[in-house]
């Protein structure tokens, strides 16, 4: 029997990064951030990045959410190339096709649970598919809190409110920033298993940026970063195997 190997195409990659470098500053001072990153983040994965403090996991992520444009090189989202696009297409790319989970939830307090979640549809000026909105709201074990004011949920239960929100649009991706950083053991554990889901029942894809072996265990890729470059990765490790490369970046 013959296999036939099949190349992957732009369609199957929710994000690509081409030479990718990004420098702060100006000609007497400058940092390199990145330095010719090159990667592609194959669709319905979860990917985590590490990396020591300064070694450009943030830039990263900043980068290949479109928040931030590269020096040199190319993002591609989908098969939108982002460089290309004025501040006004960003914004509107960013809305539309990206969903966005931040440590510090960043839900709004006057809103309910519902009005947070459909907020970025809200904003794009579209109607809200009732029967997803309730869909995604069981997924996150948030269904019978629809009204309820962020200041009357828990830490976890707020971060779940951020990660139903970042799927209401059905994005090409949701970027996580260090999204279990202010929370408990255990939420950080109902969160991370919230987003494992999502990848593997929803076909969604997640790239995360954490400081934390365990969190980054739930990943199918951990990829390292020291001093701006890609410094290796690892394929649904323990969080043992994280913790181990870790301390080697140090001699990177």
């Amino acid at each position: 029997m013959t296999h036939v190997v099949q190349r992957a195409t732009s369609a199957d990659h929710a994000i690509r990064l081409e030479a990718v470098s990004k420098v702060y500053g100006s000609a007497k001072s400058t940092v390199q951030a990145l330095d010719a990153v090159s990667i592609k983040l194959r669709r319905g994965t979860f990917t985590a990045v590490m990396g020591p403090s300064g070694s450009g996991k943030s830039t990263f992520l900043n980068c290949a959410a479109g928040l931030d444009r590269p020096t040199s090189g190319s993002v591609w989202l989908g098969d939108v190339e982002l460089s290309g696009l004025s501040e006004a297409q960003l914004t509107e790319v960013r809305r539309q096709r990206i969903g966005f989970i931040f440590q510090a939830y960043n839900l709004l307090s006057a809103l309910n649970v519902e009005e947070n979640v459909t907020l970025p549809l809200r904003l794009a000026e579209k109607k809200t598919d009732r029967k997803f909105l309730r869909e995604v709201l069981t997924a996150v074990g948030l269904g019978e809190h629809l009204k309820r004011r962020p200041s009357e949920l828990s830490g976890g239960q707020q971060q779940r409110v951020a990660v139903a929100r970042a799927l209401i649009n059905h994005p090409d991706v949701v970027v996580a920033d260090e999204p279990t950083g202010a929370l408990d053991t255990r939420s950080s554990k109902q969160v991370l298993e919230l987003l494992r889901q999502v990848v593997d029942t929803m076909g969604q894809t997640v790239l995360m940026v954490t400081h934390d072996p365990v969190s980054a265990s739930f990943a199918d890729s951990v990829v390292f970063l020291a001093d701006g470059k890609l410094a290796g990765e690892l394929t649904r490790p323990t969080p043992e195997q994280v913790a181990s490369r870790m301390t080697h970046l140090g001699e990177w």
